[in-house]
């Protein structure tokens, strides 16, 4: 049995207009990082408004498992929520896929726009019919740079070289579309990965990079911005049928609250991690990111099962 089967969902009898809940919260990023402060936050708040009716239990360290395996228990039901992204929701509507894709926008309010829209909201309604609850959609995880064993000026620098990247197709082809060879792994296997020399390099914002202390083994942090990575937090749609309506609104509310949290946090702490790893030896490039820009291009032509005219559709959304 995994440790998330283990735990047991925790649903008591209506009291009042507040069911007793506890939703265990479960991410690959560890204790005291900015994300892990953002789930204390919310935690904190969900908490004080419920009146300690409802809870979250949180899980930091890939405690439960991979991102997939916990994404697969939440939509068998369990009392689970987790950090996703539309890199991965893509596998259940593809069309959502294209706010992963490669400097779509430098704008995350931009993204978040798109978000509020009707045309999300049309996919947040397949992704419910699918199984999939979108509990917060405003979690701004960072801009994802590459941080690697040697420099990376060009494209061209990264040929041969191994980048780890999430498992979802988005991320994989953008890389290999750079030049190096997409390297899929957990976030919590890379430190060793790095060690070993089984990957030359990881691509991710720079508070995780910093925060899973990646930069004591790869030393040279290329700022190439490929993408800023707006996420979500989901569950099951088949746990959340069994919360009450308020339950759920609650959650989602201070979801929300979090959010705008999560966006605070990453503004002020980039600059601050850059010089932490400039202290520790790391060499900062800034390259010529209209080179990187102008290689992924292609990226946008590989997903026949798109929509058609969804990269332009977006382009209106975002203008």
């Amino acid at each position: 049995m995994s440790a998330l089967a283990a735990c047991a969902m925790t649903i008591g009898a209506a009291t009042g207009a507040v069911a007793k809940t506890e939703i265990m919260v479960a991410y690959e990023n560890n204790p005291g990082e900015p994300l892990d402060r953002v789930m204390h936050y919310w935690a904190d708040l969900l908490q004080e408004r419920s009146k300690g009716e409802v809870t979250f239990k949180l899980f930091p360290s890939s405690q439960l498992g991979a991102k997939k395996d916990v994404t697969e228990q939440a939509m068998m039901g369990m009392n689970v929520i987790t950090l996703s992204d539309v890199g991965f929701l893509q596998d259940y509507d593809p069309d959502i896929g294209i706010l992963f894709g490669p400097y779509l926008t430098d704008d995350p309010q931009k993204l978040f726009k798109i978000y509020e829209s009707d045309w999300f909201k049309q996919k947040d309604e397949v992704l419910r019919k699918k199984g999939v609850h979108i509990v917060m959609s405003n979690y701004l995880y960072g801009v994802r740079h590459i941080l690697a064993k040697k420099p990376i000026n060009t494209p061209a620098d990264l040929k041969g070289m191994k980048i780890r990247v999430p498992n979802n197709v988005m991320q994989i082809k953008t890389i290999e579309a750079m030049g190096a060879t997409a390297t899929p792994m957990p976030l919590g296997d890379v430190y060793p990965a790095l060690t070993t020399g089984l990957i030359d390099g990881v691509e991710n914002p720079i508070s995780v990079l910093y925060g899973a202390k990646l930069h004591e083994q790869a030393k040279y942090l290329s700022l190439v911005g490929y993408l800023t990575n707006t996420s979500v937090w989901i569950g099951g749609e088949a746990y959340f049928k069994t919360l009450p309506p308020d339950v759920v609104k609650l959650v989602h509310e201070t979801g929300y609250q979090a959010g705008l949290y999560s966006q605070k946090v990453a503004a002020e702490q980039d600059a601050e991690f850059i010089e932490k790893m400039k202290a520790a030896g790391v060499t900062v490039i800034q390259p010529d990111v209209a080179a990187f820009r102008e290689a992924t291009k292609p990226v946008y032509k590989q997903f026949p099962k798109w929509s058609p005219n969804l990269y332009e559709t977006i382009q209106k959304e975002l203008k």
